[in-house]
């Protein structure tokens, strides 16, 4: 059974710095297409970023460009958020994605499994 595990999640102020943490058990990591999804409270779980399983491509929702970097480690099974200059509306539970079959995993019907998610709180 794949199982995704978050971390690194917590309380910053604006214009910190926080690093999530993505560990993935139970099936072939390097043939995953992962990403990171997050949601608010009240609002619906959108897409933030994804990289395919060499991690030779990127892609980012347009309010995190810049701003967040998302990497992979094959060898630790493990896919990292870089989140840089970070505001209040960046404050929701961030979510680990996995798409065993396809290049990128930035939608929420492509997504095959998901982490149980890791809270992030911006205060202003």
């Amino acid at each position: 059974q794949v199982q995704l595990v978050e971390s690194g999640g917590g309380l910053v102020q604006a214009g910190g710095s926080l690093r999530l943490s993505c560990l993935v058990s139970g099936g072939t990591f390097s043939t995953y297409a992962m990403g990171w999804f997050r949601q608010a409270p009240g609002k619906e779980r959108k897409f933030v970023a994804t990289i395919n399983r060499s991690g030779a491509i990127v892609y980012y929702a347009d309010s995190v460009k810049g701003r967040f970097t998302i990497s992979r480690d094959n060898a630790k099974s493990t896919v990292l958020l870089q989140m840089n200059s970070l505001s209040p509306e960046d404050t929701a539970v961030y979510y680990c994605a996995a798409n065993a079959g396809g290049s990128v995993v930035s939608t929420l019907d492509g997504t095959d499994y998901w982490g149980q998610g890791t809270q992030v709180t911006v205060s202003s």
